[in-house]
């Protein structure tokens, strides 16, 4: 009884870390600080995930965490591919239930925004990413993670604004 207070304690903390590395990676507006960032935090979850025994959960945080490091160095729609296959067949295989495939969903939109996209369209599909992770968050009884996904929506959406806000201030003084 002891050892699962402290596993679910120690899975929430993780969680909570989480959410604060999420807070700082949508706050950046360059592309490679906010992917940099973003492999620590899928690191944080792997371990979160791990301490709650969410097995799909799991397999999506290793591979966005290898994912995301690559997504650094290459724009390659064929690495993003094979994510997202490797994904959808690992996330598949280990799924119990299809409540389990949330996170399966949502780290196949963060892959291809990763590697295909930048800028607002990138931010815009990592809010639909988000809002697939929110709900395996709830599904798993994350309270960090659900929090994450949340502020992560809203500082992504704010960011969003920022970054539409300064492209429209270029257009107005390049006139």
């Amino acid at each position: 009884m002891l050892e699962h207070f402290m596993g679910h304690f120690w899975g929430q903390l993780f969680g909570f870390i989480s959410f604060a590395l999420g807070v700082l990676s949508f706050l950046q507006t360059d592309d490679r600080k906010l992917k940099l960032i973003m492999v620590v935090l899928n690191i944080s979850n792997t371990i979160h995930y791990a301490l709650f025994g969410a097995m799909t959960s799991l397999v999506a945080s290793i591979l966005s965490t290898f994912r995301t490091a690559l997504s650094v160095r290459t724009r390659s729609l064929v690495v993003a591919l094979i994510f997202i296959a490797l994904n959808i067949g690992l996330g598949s295989w280990v799924a119990q239930s299809f409540s389990d495939l949330w996170s399966v969903i949502g780290m196949a939109i963060g892959t291809y925004a990763l590697f295909r996209l930048k800028g607002m369209p990138m931010r815009f599909a990592f809010l639909v990413g988000s809002s697939c992770w929110l709900v395996n968050n709830i599904i798993v009884g994350s309270i960090g993670g659900t929090l994450l996904e949340i502020m992560m929506i809203s500082v992504n959406a704010t960011t969003i604004f920022r970054l539409f806000r300064a492209r429209n201030k270029a257009l107005c003084d390049a006139h």
